[in-house]
């Protein structure tokens, strides 16, 4: 038995997984242990969750491995600080003591904090380095349930590559082609994140989620100006704009001028329609570089599969187009598509890559529904919920969904906590909150009461499998919610002239189909399908709702509000219930009524965490 420890940290999404023998055991982000969104710090806490699910001490695991290579990112920092000197040395120097004192000699960090889990952890020898890209294009490849594919991975930046191409048959993944920094499409999509005033590396879907208000008026001016994109989807950016490079912002003075607005201030600034043009022409952008990529690389290597992962991977709009335009018969993203899943495919290709270690089951989707994370029993739960004073009830499973089946047909919103916890962004029917998607009222009603986070986001429809196509314009899995796909024609009504001359957010308030609370104002929905195999007590509880209804469809968002980590034990569970405007919790075998809770429990959510 082998097993490996893979690490992401020191950037954003810290995480820590554990395969052995090539399957995956255990994976979580940092951010869930420590409440910290995103958080980049060692992930001391996942690594000691992934070693105490596995049943192993440190010193047993044979490797560890850490999913991107510093000295090559350090050499990265230099020659751009060189090549644009004298501009940059503010950043510079603020850069430079913590590499010089921290990151540049990673090992010795490692092996100083790893041995915190475990004393008698000594072998240095056990700790490797991945590519960070090579970790992305593993983890996207290996747990996809194909043979043979193309792999494409872009995000931000990793040691010198924002974009790779690579082909992934059998146990073997090898890049092909890369673009390097400072040409990114991740950091292009972050630059128009910051300047419509939302938090780099978090607010990307905000962008995205935006998009569908406005109208891509800019398209032609960003196709112009800062970046050229040729024919087969190779493109430079024109860093006369951005100020990521060597400045401590991502976009300057020139960009300002450009789109003739100053970057939004959050705090004081309205959204208006110029920043939902902005986000729609952006957005247009993006789906254009990615289907021009995939359209060449699929003619250059005629191979029929695609394997995505690296932050725009999780862009599942552009996913959604990539699908419509069948440029590949089949398409599977990774679900921690961002760092997080680096640390899954560092160990994975340490695994396959270097050791020659065949996979054990290639038509498989080796993800289990993402499903990675902690879980609590019964007994772990009760004595929670009895320390904390919770007042609640104990009910068997059938009658557990029943009543909850209820409640959601009632228009009630219910907090969901059951099984594994997800690995990745994604809330999956494991620690979700759940609503009717019938409801008018319902998807302002949870970003307000319960979110406490923008009118203007969309939620996502969780979908039986088989009724699918039935709803949407889909008929592939989508279990990890990364696919866009439009809500079929005879479910939704069609709009006025006076509607369809609706601007910006009040286009919110139409209903525009059968199921308004996961439609978005283009009539689109971010799937998730749901499959017996991997979450059968969700499966059931949409079941029994299609019963009462007549819909097999839930409204699917996170268990958190905004700014928050998504819940991980029942006490952060119990803490959320009580800070919003949740009705019920429904936790393992239990079932808790908000009306019955002790007044004093209540907490003040709507300024707990910082604000994405």
């Amino acid at each position: 038995m082998k097993s490996i420890l893979g690490i992401s940290a020191f950037y954003h999404d810290s995480a820590a997984t554990i395969i052995i023998d090539g399957k995956i055991i255990a994976a979580a982000q940092e951010e869930r242990f420590t409440r910290i969104k995103h958080d980049k710090s060692y992930p001391f806490h996942a690594i000691e969750f992934v070693l105490k699910y596995s049943k192993l001490k440190l010193s047993e695991i044979d490797y560890i491995v850490f999913f991107e290579k510093p000295f090559l990112k350090f050499e990265r920092l230099l020659e751009t600080y060189v090549a644009f000197a004298p501009k940059g040395f503010k950043s510079f120097c603020k850069a430079m003591p913590i590499w010089l004192s921290e990151k540049l000699f990673q090992k010795k960090l490692l092996l100083n904090r790893l041995k915190e889990h475990d004393k008698n952890f000594k072998d240095s020898t056990k700790i490797m380095f991945s590519d960070h890209h090579l970790s992305h294009a593993a983890s996207a490849f290996f747990p996809s349930p194909f043979n043979e594919a193309i792999v494409l991975t872009a995000d931000g930046v990793g040691e010198w590559a924002t974009t790779t191409v690579a082909l992934a048959k059998e146990n073997k993944v090898e890049i092909k082609k890369e673009i390097h920094f400072p040409h990114s499409l991740g950091l292009l999509y972050s630059a128009f994140t910051y300047y419509t005033g939302f938090k780099v590396n978090s607010g990307e879907y905000k962008l995205m989620g935006l998009a569908p208000y406005g109208n891509p008026i800019y398209k032609e001016k960003i196709l112009k100006n800062l970046i050229d994109v040729k024919e087969d989807g190779t493109f430079n950016l024109n860093q006369k704009y951005f100020n990521y490079a060597t400045g401590l912002t991502m976009t300057n003075k020139k960009f300002d001028e450009l789109f003739e607005n100053p970057v939004r201030k959050p705090d004081k600034d309205k959204l208006t329609q110029f920043h939902m043009d902005i986000a729609s022409s952006i957005q247009e952008v993006t789906e254009e570089i990615m289907i021009k990529l995939a359209s060449s690389v699929a003619k250059e290597y005629n191979i029929k599969n695609l394997c995505l992962a690296g932050g725009v991977a999780l862009n599942c709009v552009a996913n959604g187009k990539l699908m419509e335009k069948k440029i590949f018969d089949k398409i599977w993203v990774q679900p921690a598509a961002g760092d997080a899943g680096g640390s899954l495919g560092a160990a994975l290709a340490l695994w396959h890559n270097e050791f020659d270690n065949p996979r054990i089951n290639s038509n498989n989707d080796d993800m289990q529904g993402s499903y990675l994370g902690p879980e609590f029993s019964n007994d772990e739960i009760k004595k929670t919920l009895e320390n904390i004073g919770a007042v609640f009830e104990t009910i068997n499973e059938d009658e557990l969904i029943s009543i909850t089946a209820k409640d959601l047909a009632n228009g009630l919103a219910v907090g969901w906590f059951q099984g594994r916890m997800e690995f990745g962004p994604r809330a999956l029917g494991a620690r979700s909150i759940l609503g009717d998607p019938r409801s008018s009222t319902m998807q302002k009603n949870l970003n307000l009461k319960v979110k406490y986070r923008e009118s203007f986001r969309p939620f996502a429809p969780s979908v039986l499998r088989e009724d699918l196509s039935e709803w949407f314009d889909l008929n592939t899995d989508s279990p990890y919610m990364l696919f866009v796909a439009k809500v079929n024609s005879n479910k939704c009504n069609p709009m006025t002239e006076e509607q369809k001359n609706l601007f910006g957010i009040d286009k919110l308030n139409v209903k525009r189909s059968e199921i308004p609370a996961v439609t978005h104002v283009d009539y689109s929905a971010r799937i998730q399908t749901v499959h017996e195999h991997t979450n059968k007590r969700y499966y059931k509880l949409i079941k029994k709702f299609k019963e009462i209804t007549r819909c097999p469809i839930l409204v699917n968002t996170s268990f958190n509000v905004r700014g928050e980590p998504i819940v991980n034990t029942p006490q952060d569970a119990f803490n959320c219930f009580m800070g919003t405007e949740l009705d019920k919790l429904v936790i393992g075998s239990f079932y808790l009524d908000k009306n019955k809770q002790n007044e004093n429990l209540k907490k003040d959510y709507s300024k707990e965490f910082e604000l994405d």
